[in-house]
This record gives C-alpha cells, structure tokens and sequence, in this order.
C-alpha cells in the first residue's frame, strides 16, 4: 500500500503537468476538445493524490515503522485519534494534506465550474495545474512521505506531545482549506490577465470560491487561537508569532477581497485593484508556507527543515508571485478601469474598508520579516513582538470597525452620510449607553476599556439595524416585517452575522485585556486563593498515567460564597516518556463567557507547588464571535446567487427566435 501510494503520486503530477499544458494550449488555439481536457484531468489527479494521501493514513494507523516518517512521528501507544491526525502532524504529511486540499479545489472548479466561459475554465484549471505540478514535485523531491526504512525499528519516536491534542484534526484542515482555497482566485486572476478580459461576471464567479476560503481561514485560525490558549499553559490567546502571522495576512487581504470583489459584482468598479488583491491574497498564502518549512525562522508553528526545502519553495514563490505580478504589470494597462461612484456610498465605504485592510496587512508584513532582513543583511538578531504590532495594528482597526456599520445602510453609487447616521442612531445609543454603564459601574475601568466596549455593543447592534431596517422595523406591522425578514437574501443575514462576530470577538477582547486579573504563587494541599470573588481549594497532586505518558494532577475545588464546593478543576504536568518531553494541561472553568484558568508550575522544596491563575472575563467570546462570522460565511454561500460559483443560464424566452442565437 505505501508503494502504491507513491506511485500514485508520481502518475498525480504527470497528470497535473497535463492539466497545466494541454488546457492552456486549447484555449489559446480555440481547441475545444483540448480545453475539455481539464476537468477530467483535475477530477482523476484528486483522485490519485487522495489515494496517496490515504496510503499514508494507513500506514499511521497501522503503526507501520517501516516507513521513516511514521517512525519519525507516530508510537504504537498513542491513541488512535492522534494516528490519524500524525498523519499530518509533521512537514512531509502535511506537505500532502496541503495538496490533497489543492487538488480537491481543483476538482471543484471543474465539477461545478461547467457554466463558465470555456476559455476562462480551461485557464483557470491549468493555473491550478502549474501550482499542483509545482508542489507535487517539491513533494517527490525533497518531502517524500513514503520513504522506507531497509530495517524497520520495532517502535516509534511518537509524536510532538504538544500536536496530540484534538486541535490537530481540526485546525490544520481547517486552516489549509483557507490557505489553498485562494489559490482558486489566484487562478481566476491570472486566467483572466491571459484572456485580456475582466468584467462583473469573473466578479461573480470569483466571489463563491474567496468566501469559502475565507470562511475556513477564519475557522482555523479562531480554532488556533484556542488550541494555543488551552494547550500551551501560557493563559494568551495570540502571540503575534511570525507563523501565527502568516496566516493572519492571508485572512486580511481575503477580507479586503472579499468586500472588492462586491463592488466590482454589483457596479463593476474596481476591477483591477480586486485583481490585484487576488493575486495578493495567495501570495501571502505561499509566503505563509515558506516561512514555515523553509527554516529562516524559529516558531513553536515551524516544521523543522533543511535549507534546500527552503530553496525549492523560494523558487515555488519566485515563479508564482514574481511571474503574476509581472503578467498584471503588462497587461493592467489594457483592462478597464471600471464605473465611477462618489465617495459617500456604499462603494466608497467598501474602499474605505479595503485601504484600512491592506495597510493593516502591509503593516503585519513588515513587522513580520523585518527581523528577518536585519539578520540577512546584518547578521544581527533581533524581534519584533507584541508591542510593535499593539501600537500599529490596533489604530488602524478602530476607525475601520467604526465605519464597519454604515458601509450596508448606505446606498449605492451616491448615499447621504446624514441619513445613515439617523438610521444609526439606535446603535450609537446603545453603543453610548454601554460606555456609561462600564464607567460608572465597573470596578477599574478605564476611558479605554469603556470606549473599546462601546465601540463592540456599536458593531453588534449597527448589524441587527441592518437586518431591521431592511425588514421595514417600526414601519410596517409584524407580520410583513417577519415576511420581509424571511424573504431577505441569504447573503445579507450572512454579511450581519459576519459583522456581529467581529462585535463579539471585539467584545472579548477588550473584557480580557482590561480586566483581566493573575496570580501567581506557591501553594500546599489544603490552602485556599481567592480571585475575582472565587475561592479556589488545592486539594494536592495525583499521580496518573496515559496510554503514552505519565502526569501529575493537581486538583482544584471552586468554593462558593456559602463555603460549598461547587466544581472542580483539574491541571496537569505531563511527561511524554518516548519523546522524554514535558507539557502542561491547563484547568479551565467556564462561567458564563468568562474562564478561571490554572496552570501549574514548578514544584517547591517544602511539599507545595507553583500555581497560575488568571480570571479571563469575556474571553470566550472571542472565538464565539470567530463561529458566528464562519457561519455568516457559510450563510452566504448558500445565498442561490453565489451557490453554484457563476450566473446560471436562464431559459430563452417563448417569443425569440432560436435561429438568432443570441446569449441569455
């Protein structure tokens, strides 16, 4: 099986180079059978990469130590959930997930992309052709996840203790089906910069596969952001890691995107700037992948590798990105321009969105590889951490989610800003209203905390204005209003949904970095603290043992106001006796919104140990806000409009005449 897994590989790149030429050629010579070749080709090369892909599973499963990748990441002990998710819990397996998610979109397109243009579809498969051909040779020359062991060991290395965790079958997935979902847009953009041609309709092609992607990049990261929380026992949520970054700029470009890619749909404008964007978008994508597996940087996210990986996917980005840009730069002359619009209106808003957006990304881009140029051109090593990021990035998101609420109420083409702000004055009341509650009675809070509060109840009501408004609220009677309201688009519930997530996940985030309360100290069986009103009891160490590890548990009684015991937390210290790695597995008790997290330490000379304790209130609407703008996403996608990725062709009318062959 594990040969035939190779080999199946080998025959998917002789495939994708098809995909990659033939296409392409028929396009160019109006070939129709040669343009046809296409779908075919993406359908049967995902097939072969997943039959590849499943050989490797197999051999995780099977606990199969002739293979040095399982050898080098798996443990016949481990529990089988952790097996399978091994599979891509290292660089060469996750290499093949990568493409296994690249491949699959590229079938995608050629099973539900039969309504597009013939010459734009064949062009579009055989861009996703030239990056699979790219990354399945980057695969079989130097990430070869089949390479066998002449003597097989009798047991394996087991895996990175920190990767077996539920997270890992959720946030990898997740997070490549956003990272490589653009990849469909790139393709897009390049295929219509070979064509010469772009109009509202590659808008509304294009729009599907940037929300499908940008919803799973969201999904990853939010599903991220916790694991690292949880698992790490540090108590933060987000790092500002170089890697944790690679996937952050991907997601702000798509956003950016995903608002232009509107405009140039509904008034054809901006035609060349979403272009731009889309090509952008990937590439930030392809730097992401770089940066982890090339080496240049040490991340807990980071795939230890050799320089020559490094190199390869150097020469991967110089082709892609370097080749795009300058094909966008040759032919952005010839395309059109696109409609007018003044600047209060809905359009303007929306480049309003796109200018904060990208200059936040640019601003994340350079604080990411700066020290990475220092130390190229230098030799000096330096960081670039929290603070840079909180002082730059912060500013420029305030005035963005300030103006996030006017952009739907605002007409499009010319709107009245006096207007939309009468329509919004339910909101700012609201929003008003929560800055004087947090001020007067909330113990330390700050004008900041209350304006960052005031700033998230106003994005949470300016979208359910929309939804009110669009549904007649307070001018018709209840029953229109529900029938209006049932009636909406599917993409304006999602488009409110997205901005009420960003409320929420803005509300957590202000609640737990202004009011967030820690303790550290040392502490015996049988001592109490006492935190945020919470009177925690330690009760002592346990020892326990795993399938594959050996623990001590430290257990915490949570004592109410009556001295009642009223649940318990349980932290841990794990030592992983194969990998000889320790970790620690943080209590947590959720109230409400809010948590209590205890995280154990060292232990000290006279029978105590040290303990952590953080009162993180709101914090888990951060990653609730993080759920419901992925639901928002796929809400919208679900929209008949953007269902099948393209306009359908509606039937000719009774009185045309059929010989005149007109387009419907």
């Amino acid at each position: 099986m594990v040969e035939t897994g190779h080999f199946a590989l080998v025959l998917a790149f002789a495939l994708a180079l098809v995909q990659s030429v033939v296409p392409l050629f028929g396009a160019r010579t109006g070939n129709e059978r040669m343009m046809a070749v296409g779908g075919p080709v993406a359908i049967t090369g995902f097939a072969l990469t997943a039959l590849s892909f499943a050989a490797l599973t197999l051999a995780y499963v099977q606990s199969d130590f002739s293979v040095a990748n399982v050898w080098e990441n798996s443990h016949s002990l481990k529990p089988m959930l952790y097996k399978v998710t091994g599979t891509w819990g290292n660089h060469e397996g996750s290499m093949l997930l990568w493409v296994l998610i690249l491949m699959l979109f590229g079938a995608l397109v050629a099973v539900f992309g039969s309504n597009l243009p013939a010459t734009l579809r064949a062009n579009v498969l055989a861009v996703q052709g030239w990056i699979g051909a790219a990354f399945l040779l980057f695969i079989l020359a130097t990430s070869n996840p089949f390479v066998r062991i002449v003597d097989p060991p009798i047991e394996g290395r087991d895996l990175n203790p920190i990767l077996q965790d539920i997270g890992l079958a959720v946030h990898p997935p997740m997070l490549y089906l956003g990272y490589v979902g653009f990849s469909v847009c790139f393709s897009f953009a390049v295929a219509a910069l070979i064509e010469g041609r772009i109009d509202a309709a590659w808008a509304r092609w294009v729009r599907p596969w940037t929300l499908a992607a940008w919803m799973f990049l969201t999904g990853g990261i939010a599903m991220g952001s916790y694991w690292a929380y949880y698992e790490l026992g540090w108590g933060g949520f987000w790092f500002w890691d170089p890697v944790e970054n690679a996937s952050f700029m991907p997601w702000l470009a798509g956003t950016a995107l995903l608002h232009s890619a509107i405009v140039m749909e509904k008034r054809s404008a901006l035609k060349i700037w979403t272009l731009l964007l889309a090509i952008l978008t990937f590439s930030l994508s392809l730097l992401g992948t770089f940066l982890v597996r090339s080496g240049v940087l040490t991340s807990v996210h980071a795939f230890a590798t050799d320089p020559s990986r490094g190199v390869f996917i150097l020469c991967i980005l110089t082709l892609f990105i370097g080749g795009s840009l300058a094909l966008f730069a040759i032919r952005a002359g010839s395309l059109t321009a696109g409609g007018v619009f003044h600047p209060i209106s809905r359009e303007g808003a929306l480049v309003l969105n796109n200018l904060f957006l990208t200059t936040a990304t640019a601003t994340v881009l350079v604080g990411t590889l700066y020290p990475l140029v220092v130390e190229a051109v230098t030799g000096d090593k330096i960081s670039v951490g929290a603070p840079f990021f909180n002082l730059t990035f912060g500013p420029l998101m305030v005035p963005l989610l300030v103006v996030v609420p006017f952009g739907p109420v605002l007409a499009w083409k010319r709107g009245d800003l006096y207007g939309a702000g009468q329509r919004l004055m339910a909101a700012f009341a609201g929003a008003l209203l929560a800055v004087l509650v947090v001020m007067m009675f909330v113990d330390g809070a700050s004008v900041f905390a209350a304006l960052g509060i005031g700033l998230a109840v106003w994005l949470i009501l300016g979208a359910l204005t929309d939804l009110a408004l669009k549904s007649g609220f307070g001018r018709v009677s209840g029953h229109v209003m529900l029938h209006r309201l049932v009636g909406l688009p599917r993409s304006v519930f999602g488009t409110a949904l997205a901005h009420f997530g960003v409320g929420l996940t803005t509300l957590g985030l202000v609640g737990v970095l202004s009011f967030e309360q820690e303790k550290i100290l040392a502490m015996r069986p049988g001592e109490t603290m006492e935190i945020a009103g919470y009177t925690l009891l330690f009760d002592g160490l346990t020892p326990a043992r795993g399938p594959n590890y050996t623990e001590e548990r430290g257990r915490f009684e949570l004592i109410d106001a009556d001295g009642e015991a009223e649940s318990e937390l349980v932290s841990s210290k794990r030592f992983y006796t194969a990998r000889q790695m320790p970790t620690t597995e943080a209590g947590i008790k959720t109230i409400w919104p809010s948590q209590l997290y205890v995280s154990l330490g060292d232990p000290t000379a006279d029978g105590g140990v040290v303990v952590r304790v953080w009162w993180k209130p709101l914090v888990t609407l951060i990653w609730t806000g993080g759920l419901v703008m992925m639901i928002g996403g796929a809400v919208s996608l679900m929209d008949r409009r953007l269902r099948v990725g393209a306009p359908s062709r509606g039937a000719r009318p009774a009185a045309e005449k059929p010989s005149l062959g007109l387009p419907t």
